[in-house]
């Protein structure tokens, strides 16, 4: 099975109201999240980076991760950027599926398991899960490499993605190991 690590919102400013808090979970959970991409990288699985276009609309990359690593966030983004080969998807919406070409690209990939990681676990991780469910990926989230602005929310939204939408959670160890 081809898996595949979709990095959902990392580059952002944390310029919203639930900044600070979106802010402090990742800088509590920054570790599981490095070491995602790390395994990764180390099993040449494919890392895919969606990230939310702060309504700039010139897809202009660079400028987002510049942008994210001149704010508050900066020690915790800089350790989280595109290397060569790891690909990169500008999203207007809350799913990285919805209107952006994340799909043809997983089918480049060959992708059939979707591992998720990012922000914020309630919001643009459990809607991206969700879509991908709907397009016949099987879909796991690194929920302890997910930064969230809630926890009440985010145990919500995990239990839901399980119970409902069939999503497996699984550990940063678990990353370029074989499915179960």
């Amino acid at each position: 099975m081809r898996d595949t690590l979709l990095i959902v919102d990392v580059f952002q400013d944390f310029g919203h109201d639930d900044g600070e808090a979106l802010l402090a979970s990742f800088r509590e959970r920054s570790d599981d999240l490095t070491a995602a991409l790390a395994r990764a990288r180390g099993s040449a699985t494919p890392i895919v980076y969606a990230n939310d276009n702060a309504g700039i609309w010139d897809s202009d990359v660079r400028g987002l991760v510049e942008r994210a690593l001149e704010g508050p966030g900066r020690d915790v983004v800089a350790a989280l950027l595109p290397r060569s080969g790891d690909r990169f998807v500008v999203k207007p919406r809350y799913s990285a599926f919805d209107h952006t070409p994340l799909a043809l690209l997983l089918e480049e990939l060959e992708c059939e398991r979707l591992l998720l990681a990012g922000a914020s676990t309630e919001g643009c991780v459990a809607q991206t899960a969700i879509a991908a469910r709907e397009l016949g990926y099987k879909v796991s989230v690194v929920a302890r490499a997910c930064a969230t602005a809630d926890s009440r929310l985010e145990a919500v939204s995990l239990r839901y993605l399980v119970d409902v939408v069939g999503v497996r959670l699984v550990e940063v160890a678990d990353i370029g190991r074989p499915a179960t």
